[in-house]
């Protein structure tokens, strides 16, 4: 299985491709960084230490660019990424790449994008964007998930150099994980269920809750009036052994959060109740309205 480049921002793409580069190029490749014409390139000069070989070097001032997108089964043929209307994403880049070769700064161009790329759709995009900026074929090339995979089981150390570190990623769970925690809570709680005989036991008030998780006292109070009163159904439904496989979902979910929060701040302490409040909203977000009964 190949690394999850979607869970990745954009910054971090661009250094991890940085640092592939480096292994093809050599040291003197430059971070990405804002050109006068509003693109972000990686820049090299000079004779490449093994690309496209070590026999056959490109040589000449390369440009390379960074594509990433958050979506998953995303394809370099996609007509939003490069086909052929002027809104495409390959379209703008090549009105800026040619600009560049007319100007003499560039003689390679190397395309990084974690989407797939099949062997037609390489040749076909190779040739259009060599005749589009005017450029031989040889010297443009397109990395796909496929190659940033090849790179990653080559160059084990590849991850490390580009400082990435997976709690410092976007704050997003998977959402194919909440969104199956939220079908199978809806689809079970769509009746009230039996009144409760647990005895009831000492908990901390919310208003300590409340404050340490941060809570300002106008957020509490909306989110006590719209969703608190349903946290216990969605708690006693996690709690039930038949539904295991859920739960075990929803608390990968809420693993994801609690990670990803505490690297940002590592002051914030996040309670079983802010969690599952955040899924409580995902439920009427999607129009799921829960029955309480007692």
């Amino acid at each position: 299985m190949g690394y999850e480049y979607e869970d990745l921002d954009d910054s971090q793409f661009e250094r991890l491709v940085v640092q592939v580069m480096r292994k093809l190029f050599g040291a003197g490749v430059q971070d990405f960084a804002a050109g006068r014409d509003g693109g972000r390139d990686a820049l090299f000069n000079g004779t490449a230490e093994r690309f496209p070989s070590s026999t056959k070097p490109w040589t000449g001032k390369t440009v390379g660019q960074a594509k990433h997108t958050n979506a998953l089964n995303a394809h370099y043929s996609d007509p939003d990424f490069s086909g052929s209307a002027e809104s495409s994403v390959l379209t703008k880049e090549l009105v800026r790449i040619k600009n560049l070769v007319q100007a003499g700064d560039l003689d390679n161009y190397i395309l990084f994008s974690n989407r797939r790329l099949g062997a037609i759709t390489a040749s076909e995009l190779t040739k259009r964007i060599a005749t589009e900026v005017g450029i031989a074929e040889e010297r443009v090339f397109l990395a796909g998930l496929e190659y940033l995979d090849q790179m990653l089981h080559e160059h084990r150390d590849l991850i490390t150099l580009a400082r990435i570190i997976p709690a410092d990623g976007p704050l997003i769970a998977s959402s194919q994980d909440c969104a199956e925690v939220i079908l199978a809570i809806s689809a079970v709680l769509s009746t009230p269920p039996p009144v409760g005989t647990q005895v009831p036991v000492e908990r901390v008030s919310y208003a300590e809750k409340n404050r340490l998780n941060q809570m300002t006292l106008e957020f509490a109070e909306a989110l006590s009036k719209r969703y608190l009163i349903e946290t216990r159904q969605i708690e006693s439904f996690l709690a039930d052994p038949g539904n295991n496989e859920i739960r075990m979902l929803y608390e990968s979910a809420v693993d994801d959060f609690q990670l990803k929060i505490i690297a940002i701040d590592r002051s914030i302490s996040l309670s079983i109740t802010c969690i599952t409040t955040w899924l409580t909203c995902c439920l009427s977000a999607m129009g799921f309205s829960l029955a309480i009964s007692g």
